[in-house]
C-alpha cells in the first residue's frame, strides 16, 4: 500500500507540473491570457493528487492501515481525480481554441461523474481510516498499565 501511494503521488506530481507547463505554453502560443479551465488543472492535480496521497501515505504508515475499504478508497480516488482532471484539461484546451464543444453537456457530465466518484472515495477512505483508528484505540486500551511499586 505504501508503494502504491508513493508512486501515485509521484505520478500526480508529474501530471500537475506538466499541466502547468502545458497551460502556460498552450495559452501563450494561442494568444490567450487566462480565464480558462486550464488555469486550475495544475493546482487540482497537485492538491488533490500529490498532497492528498502524501497525507494518506503518512496516515497509512502511522496507523498501519490494512483495511480493504481504504485501499479501494485510494484506487477510486485516483479514478475520480483522473476523470475530473481529464475533463478539465479537455475543456480548458477547447476554451483556448475557442471551440463551442467546450460547453458540451457531455464534458460537464464526465466532470460530474469524476466528482461523484471522488465522493464515493471519501466514504471508503473514512470507513477504512475509522477502522484503523478503532483498532489502534483497542490496542492502546489493551496494554497493561505499569503500577508503581509500593516499596520505595
Amino acid at each position: 500500500m505504501l508503494t502504491l501511494l508513493y508512486r501515485s503521488a509521484a505520478i500526480w506530481t508529474a501530471l500537475g507540473l506538466a499541466s502547468g507547463l502545458y497551460y502556460r505554453e498552450f495559452t501563450k502560443a494561442n494568444g490567450v491570457s487566462g480565464g480558462t479551465q486550464l488555469a486550475v488543472t495544475h493546482t487540482h492535480a497537485l492538491a488533490l493528487g500529490t498532497l492528498t496521497l502524501l497525507v494518506l501515505l503518512a496516515l497509512t504508515a502511522a496507523l498501519d492501515i490494512a483495511d480493504r475499504r481504504f485501499r479501494w478508497g485510494v484506487i477510486v480516488w485516483q479514478i475520480g481525480l483522473g476523470l475530473t482532471f481529464g475533463a478539465m484539461l479537455v475543456k480548458g484546451s477547447l476554451q483556448v481554441l475557442e471551440r463551442n464543444a467546450a460547453d458540451s453537456p457531455a464534458l460537464a457530465g464526465i466532470a460530474g461523474l469524476g466528482h461523484i466518484t471522488l465522493t464515493g472515495a471519501f466514504i471508503l477512505l473514512f470507513l477504512g481510516l475509522g477502522a484503523a483508528v478503532s483498532e489502534r484505540n483497542r490496542a492502546v486500551e489493551d496494554r497493561p498499565v505499569a503500577v508503581p511499586s509500593a516499596s520505595a
